[in-house]
């Protein structure tokens, strides 16, 4: 069977290739995530490494995720879902609500990264444990001040009324996107990284609340988070359970 997509992105992690996935799996594409396949089918690492080492067709990308489609590799993941967002039909169709959209996504990144150094504040190539004060004093200030600040700001693009107004109010307001399914990751992966810490922030955004919950409903969606094909959450992606650090943000 010919696939539409291929998503390259590690095959044991959700990190940012998890958004991508999301998006493919709920706009009902056909894809392969091709790391996750054996090498007699064409996948496995060595097939994502060919592309970064510039052996692959179309753009070269930096670092996955990215996704090839036809003759096109389109990496960065604010980019990929900007690009199979009208695809997929998961984002409007005026200009200016795409644009926005983009722009609320990549603000999601730049949180990403900050919730991905809390673990590695000092350098991603050295381990955890050889940063672990560091760690501990940045997980303070983020669990005090960065994520109640970026919270507050979704909640308040999502409107005031998002707890209690049913399953009509999105990020884009009437209008479900991928926005929407980036939210729910952002949301579950909090929710698994800081749980101690996510029950005294959690009045900050009842409605993203309220939102994941209607997202993780969404009959693909739905189907994909209880299949195997939804990687568990683990130490090796951007959101990670230490303890610790958690700690740091509960009374």
């Amino acid at each position: 069977m010919e696939h539409e997509y291929d998503l390259y992105y590690w095959p044991s992690i959700q990190g940012r290739g998890e958004f991508v996935r999301l998006i493919l799996e709920d706009g009902g594409a056909s894809y392969r995530d091709v790391a996750r396949l054996p090498a007699s089918q064409g996948g496995g690492v060595p097939a994502l490494k060919r592309f970064l080492e510039g052996d692959g067709a179309g753009g070269l990308p930096f670092a996955p995720p990215f996704v090839k489609h036809g003759d096109r590799v389109i990496a960065q993941t604010a980019n990929i879902l900007q690009y199979l967002g009208p695809r997929l039909g998961l984002v409007p169709d005026d200009e200016g609500a795409r644009v926005f959209a983009h722009q609320v996504q990549l603000t999601v990144m730049d949180f990403l990264t900050e919730i991905h150094d809390v673990h590695h504040p000092i350098a991603v190539s050295l381990y955890y444990e050889d940063q672990q004060p560091e760690a501990r004093r940045r997980a303070t200030h983020l669990l005090a001040e960065r994520i109640p600040k970026y919270l507050r700001y979704f909640e308040k693009v999502l409107g005031a009324d998002a707890a209690t107004a049913g399953r009509t109010r999105f990020m884009l307001g009437s209008s479900f996107s991928y926005v929407d399914l980036s939210m729910f990751q952002v949301v579950a992966g909090l929710e698994y990284a800081f749980p101690k810490a996510l029950v005294q922030i959690a009045p900050v955004f009842p409605g993203l609340v309220n939102l994941a919950r209607r997202v993780s409903e969404r009959p693909r969606l739905a189907a994909y988070l209880g299949s195997t094909r939804r990687i568990p959450f683990n130490q090796q992606g951007v959101f990670r359970h230490y303890p610790e650090l958690d700690a740091v943000g509960a009374t």
